[in-house]
C-alpha cells in the first residue's frame, strides 16, 4: 500500500480489517483505502483488529483491538486510537465507514470535515436479523449523531440515498451516490469455465448456479432453496453452490434435505478470497435473491468482473448496479416463482444474458477501483471546501 504524501490527508474509520475478518463492508473499506492514494488521498485509519493491521499497511491503518472483546472496551479503544492518530497528524477529512466506532470520537474529531460512507441502515439490518428493539434504538441514535456531523454522505445507490432522507432526515443536497468498488483485475482470471471447474474439482457436465451470501434472514436464501425444487424439475442435474457462513447454516441444510435437494444444493461455508474469483468463473450464472435492505450488492460486480452474469431481485440498489448492462438481469419480483423462472430461463437460454466479455467490460468501466477512488476523492474535496466556507 503506497501511503506517500498526497493532496488530501484522510482518517478512515472502518469496522474490521478484511484479511482478518470477511464481510462486504470490510471488503469495500479495504479495497477503497488501498486505491485512494492513487486518487491523491493519503490514508490513515483505525479498525477493530490485531497488530497485523499495522504490519500490513506500514502503520497507515491500526487495529485498536479484537472485535471479540466487550463493546465498552471496544468503544474506549476506538476513542483512544482516534485520539492517538490525531496527535500524530491532523487530517483534512475524517471518513467514517462504521458509525459505531466513529461515535466515541466525535468530540475528538470536532472541527474536522467529516464524510460518512453509508453502506446500509445498521439499525434496520439488525432488526431484520433479529436484534431486540432497545438495541435497535441505540444503534439508530448512534447513526443519527454520526450522520448529523457529516457535511457529505456517500451512498452506494439512489435507493440508500432515499433511506438516508426518510429515516435519518439527511437533506438531499448533502448526499452523493458513489457505488462500491472492486479490484477488477483480481476477478479477471485467465481461466475458461472448464479450467475453473477443474481447479475447484466441480463437475464439468452440470449447470452450476452460485450464490455468495451471508447466511442470515434478509438474504432470501430460503426462497432460493424453495425455488430450486422447480428448477430441478426442469434441469435435474442443476447444482446450486451457496458460499458463505452465518447463523442459518443448520436451518438451511435442513431445508435442503427436506426438499430432497441434497444432490443439487451445497452449502460451501466460507470461501477464502483466493478461491472466490475461480468460483464465480466456474458458475454459469450467479443469483442474488435478497428480500430486504441491499444497498449495492458488491457480489454483483465481483461476478460480472469474473465474466459471469448475475440475476438480482428488485431490492434496494441491486437494479441500479446491473440494469444499465441488461434489464434481463433484474428479476420482476422477489420470491420463489420469480427466482425459479429467472434461473430456468438463464439455464435453458430463453432469457438472454450478457456475454462474458460484456460483463467484464461493464465492471471495469463502472466499478474498478481507480474509477471509484477518483469519485470518492472528489466528495472529500467537496466536504473540505464546505468546511473552509463555514
Amino acid at each position: 500500500m503506497d501511503m506517500s504524501t498526497q493532496a488530501i490527508k484522510s482518517l478512515q474509520i472502518g469496522m474490521h480489517w478484511f484479511p482478518e475478518r470477511a464481510g462486504g463492508l470490510d471488503r469495500m473499506y479495504h479495497t477503497l483505502v488501498c486505491a485512494l492514494p492513487g486518487a491523491g488521498v493519503t490514508v490513515r485509519g483505525v479498525v477493530a483488529g490485531s497488530e497485523r493491521v499495522a504490519a500490513d499497511t506500514e502503520g497507515a491503518i491500526r487495529g485498536f483491538g479484537p472485535a471479540a472483546q466487550s463493546l465498552p472496551r471496544r468503544l474506549l479503544a476506538a476513542r483512544r486510537a482516534l485520539r492517538a492518530s490525531l496527535s500524530r497528524e491532523r487530517p483534512d477529512v475524517v471518513s467514517s465507514h462504521f458509525a459505531l466506532y466513529t461515535f466515541p470520537g466525535l468530540d475528538v474529531t470536532r472541527g474536522i470535515p467529516q464524510v460518512s460512507h453509508f453502506q446500509g441502515p445498521w439499525a434496520d439490518e439488525s432488526q431484520v436479523e433479529g436484534a431486540d428493539s432497545i438495541g435497535q434504538r441505540t444503534k439508530r441514535m448512534l447513526e443519527q449523531r454520526v450522520y448529523a456531523r457529516s457535511s457529505r454522505l456517500i451512498v452506494l445507490s439512489e435507493a440508500f440515498g432515499e433511506i438516508l432522507q426518510a429515516r435519518y432526515a439527511i437533506p438531499a443536497e448533502r448526499i452523493r451516490v458513489v457505488p462500491g468498488c472492486v479490484d477488477v483485475s483480481q476477478f479477471n482470471l485467465p481461466l475458461s469455465r472448464a479450467d475453473a471447474r477443474r481447479r475447484l474439482q466441480l463437475p464439468q457436465d452440470r449447470p452450476v448456479v452460485l450464490a455468495v451470501r451471508r447466511l442470515v434472514r434478509r438474504m432470501g436464501l430460503e426462497d432460493l432453496i424453495e425455488a430450486m425444487k422447480r428448477v430441478k424439475a426442469r434441469q435435474p442435474d442443476v447444482l446450486l453452490l451457496i458460499a458463505g457462513k452465518g447463523r442459518l447454516a443448520e436451518e438451511l441444510q435442513a431445508r435442503i434435505t427436506e426438499a430432497g435437494l441434497d444432490d443439487n444444493v451445497r452449502l460451501l461455508g466460507f470461501v477464502p478470497d483466493r478461491h472466490l474469483a475461480a468460483l464465480y468463473r466456474a458458475a454459469d450464472v450467479s443469483i442474488v435473491p435478497t428480500v430486504a435492505l441491499e444497498g449495492f450488492g458488491l457480489i454483483t460486480v465481483e461476478s460480472l468482473a469474473s465474466g459471469t452474469p448475475v440475476l438480482v431481485t428488485p431490492v434496494g440498489g441491486l437494479p441500479e448496479a446491473v440494469a444499465p448492462l441488461s434489464a434481463n438481469l433484474v428479476l420482476p419480483s422477489t420470491g420463489v416463482d420469480a427466482i425459479a423462472d429467472g434461473l430456468i430461463g438463464a439455464l435453458n437460454g430463453s432469457l438472454k444474458l450478457p456475454t462474458e466479455q460484456e460483463c467484464r467490460i461493464y465492471a471495469r468501466e463502472n466499478f474498478d477501483t481507480p474509477v471509484i477512488a477518483k469519485r470518492v476523492a472528489a466528495v472529500y474535496s467537496e466536504a473540505i471546501e464546505v468546511g473552509l466556507v463555514h
